[in-house]
């Protein structure tokens, strides 16, 4: 018998450190921002290629 998931939680816990402003942070911000990014969309890829099922 399947076993369906109905609900998914997601938890992540973010520290950093302060470090004075650069242009070298700012590049690395935008790096962040951008593997968030795809983390997400590959997350609701998959998720819809399961509600597709």
């Amino acid at each position: 018998m399947p076993v369906e998931i109905r609900e998914l939680v997601i938890r992540a816990t973010v520290e950093s450190q302060r470090a004075p402003e650069t242009i070298a942070t700012e590049g690395r911000d935008q790096e962040l921002e951008d593997i968030v990014s795809q983390c997400v969309e590959q997350v609701l890829d998959a998720l819809k290629r399961e509600k597709e099922r």
